[in-house]
């Protein structure tokens, strides 16, 4: 008897990303044509929804501006009410190059591991890095990580990513909402879910500009740090 074949979901959470969006499906289409594509477009001012509808993939617009944990929740329950294997998410951007995504999906094939992250810091990562003050901040998680969870995660802000089916009814119910990343990762080390980081090279955004820049990615990244401190005494102290 032949296997089901595996189902694939890569999402795309989008925000004012009109100028991209529409690229970014395109290229995700030609590189992994077995997958579907879920646009989540998080509360757009511009013609994002638009420009999403005009590749015929699927888009689920929000209401309003929510923020990326909310619009990767929202990814999460599709996928697990429709009864995907796999969900990959791709900034919608154009920082994620399609033809990395196999690279993210193997360890989860070969039954490594159940999230896998695509890291600008591993060894065969050469390429665009983000700003100083977050590579700054993405050291301090690196710390954390190591001395709270254990393991070594050079790239937790990254948000090219994959999720095998187990971690959905999870993420789906509990996805952190502020600073999703970094504090995904805690969610799934502590509860034992296999977390492992694959080599990946990024382009800086290829149009338009990010909602974090500046003074915001310094303040970002302290907010960020001060919510994982939060997390890590509540655990300590036994809170929920």
């Amino acid at each position: 008897m032949e296997e089901a074949p595996i189902r694939y979901l890569v999402v795309v959470p989008a925000f004012n990303e009109e100028d991209n969006i529409g690229a970014t499906v395109r290229e995700i289409r030609a590189s992994f044509p077995e997958a579907s594509i879920l646009v989540v477009n998080d509360g757009s001012r511009d013609g994002t929804s638009a420009a999403a509808r005009q590749t015929g993939v699927t888009v689920l617009d929000l209401p309003f501006n929510l923020g990326i944990g909310a619009c990767v929740q929202t990814a999460l329950k599709y996928a697990l009410e429709n009864r995907y294997d796999i969900v990959l998410q791709v900034d919608g951007d154009g920082q994620h190059p399609a033809n990395q995504i196999g690279k993210i999906v193997q360890p989860i094939l070969e039954g490594r591991a159940d999230m896998v992250i695509g890291s600008r810091f591993l060894p065969g990562s050469d390429g665009f890095r983000s700003s100083v003050a977050r590579r700054l901040g993405i050291r301090v998680f690196r710390f954390l990580n190591r001395i709270c969870l254990r393991q070594k995660i050079t790239d937790s802000t990254s948000g090219f990513r994959a999720f095998h089916r187990s971690v959905l009814p999870l993420l789906a119910e509990s996805y952190p909402r502020d600073y999703p990343e970094p504090e995904s990762i805690f969610l799934l080390a502590r509860r034992g879910f296999r977390i492992q980081e694959v080599p990946v090279v990024m382009r800086p955004r290829q149009g338009g500009k990010s909602s974090i820049r500046g003074w915001r990615d310094a303040y970002y990244m302290f907010k960020v740090l001060l919510a994982l401190l939060v997390e890590m005494l509540r655990r300590r102290t036994g809170g929920k």
